[in-house]
């Protein structure tokens, strides 16, 4: 098995049943993960911030859009796609948007920002959430496992939580 580490503002895509998308130490970041079980196709993004300044879409190559929760969910679905995943064999679970600090006003937030902006993306791309593990106070790592669709959870001081089960 392989592991593919995404980092903060990347994202991934196999197509590989071996391998899994490994994204360590998410507080305020979103895990995005978007997973064809049939097909064995799975996509990680870390989304860093919820937006991009306006005019910097443009700018910014397909590879640099999954740091920013406006920009992740297309160019994580445009690349799941394009690796064979099926549209409607999609399934979709967050992890993260860990509330890090406690000082500063509510809209300073950014954990609850990133997951708004990753929810909305998701909405406008007709993309429903399956399963979620989002907010609190504790940074979380999840795993998600290509060949059986399997997404883990685990939480700062925690132990594995399966947030997706597997087929089999």
């Amino acid at each position: 098995m392989a592991d593919t580490i995404v980092r903060m503002g990347e994202w991934a895509v196999s197509a590989n049943p071996d391998d899994s998308l490994l994204t360590i130490g998410l507080g305020s970041c979103i895990g995005l993960v978007l997973v064809d079980r049939v097909k064995q196709v799975a996509g990680l993004a870390h989304v860093m911030l919820p937006q991009a300044r306006p005019g910097q879409a443009a700018d910014l190559p397909l590879e640099a859009r999954g740091k920013f929760g406006d920009l992740a969910v297309d160019a994580l679905l445009e690349a799941v796609l394009g690796a064979g995943a099926r549209r409607l064999g999609l399934e979709v679970a967050i992890v993260g948007g860990a509330h890090m600090f406690n000082f500063g006003a509510a809209q300073l937030d950014v954990g609850a920002r990133n997951e708004a902006a990753v929810r909305d993306g998701l909405a406008a791309a007709r993309l429903s959430v399956k399963a979620a593990a989002t907010g609190g106070n504790k940074g979380r790592t999840v795993r998600v496992h290509v060949g059986e669709g399997r997404v883990v959870v685990r939480a700062a001081q925690g132990a594995d939580e399966v947030l997706m089960k597997g087929v089999g």
